[in-house]
């Protein structure tokens, strides 16, 4: 099984990359699974009902999410109805939704986990603990678990990544938007990648338009973020592992070029 896993989706461009490059790997025969972070999906800011269902369409199993979770205020009912979407398991008591998931593949079920980092970030409950207990429930299937860890600081994602080698499949960092060039499988057999990147305009500040942002730098004033719309690729990585297996076989980071004509569908 060639599990595809996608950094941050920025805007339409990302979108439209996204359904492009994904439909592009499935008929070449090179992913049988999608899981997707969509948290930058609307406009840059979170995610609405419409784009989940279209992500869905367009060949995603999973929706991972992020700090922008409830920038769209349809999600707190979306999120309740929509199984296959993923929030950080370790936001406070009371938040809807959930952050795990298992979804049924051609190759056996395949569970997926959300986490948020908290360093840099707004105060949430303990990644570390938040895993260690849902890895002892007895509740998660036998076979692959991916975990996207959404965070901030680069030492917090090495360290996670650290702490759940060998008790899951893949633990693979999100949400700075820059790909690392890390992906490896570690001592105990987890593949891993620090930072996935982004899907969108890679002649951006992380998915934003230059003028916008670098007004911003120099005069300090917070005009809204454009999101940039040229040079577009998909970013991220795939994991083959087999049937039913924990550990992979291997990781591959990956950047796709979004070609002309995508953008003008």
């Amino acid at each position: 099984m060639k599990v595809l896993v996608v950094g941050d989706i920025v805007g339409g461009p990302g979108r439209k990359a996204f359904k492009q490059i994904t439909a592009q790997l499935r008929e070449e025969g090179r992913v049988d699974v999608v899981i997707v972070n969509a948290e930058n999906a609307a406009g840059g800011r979170g995610l609405t009902k419409a784009l989940g269902e279209g992500f869905f369409e367009a060949g995603a199993d999973a929706i991972t999410m992020g700090d922008h979770i409830w920038d769209q205020r349809e999600m707190r009912s979306y999120i309740e109805q929509e199984k296959r979407l993923v929030r950080p398991l370790n936001l406070p008591p009371g938040c809807p939704g959930r952050g795990i998931s298992t979804i049924n593949t051609d190759f056996g079920p395949l569970t997926v986990i959300n986490l948020i980092g908290r360093v840099f970030l707004a105060p949430n409950d303990c990644p570390f603990r938040a895993m260690d207990e849902a890895l002892n429930s007895g509740k998660i299937p036998e076979g692959p678990i991916f975990v996207d860890f959404h965070a901030e600081a680069t030492s917090e994602k090495i360290v996670i990544g650290r702490y759940l080698d060998g008790r899951t499949t893949c633990v693979f960092g999100t949400h700075t938007h820059v790909q690392t060039s890390d992906d490896a499988i570690l001592e105990k057999g987890t593949a891993y990648i620090t930072d996935l990147g982004m899907t969108g305009s890679k002649d951006s500040a992380i998915g934003r338009d230059l003028e916008s942002i670098t007004t911003r730098f120099i005069t300090g004033m917070t005009d809204p973020f454009k999101v940039a719309t040229k040079d577009v690729a998909l970013e991220g990585a795939i994991i083959d592992v087999d049937r039913g297996a924990l550990l992979p076989n291997s990781i591959e980071r990956i950047r796709i070029k979004l070609q002309p004509e995508g953008l003008d569908d």
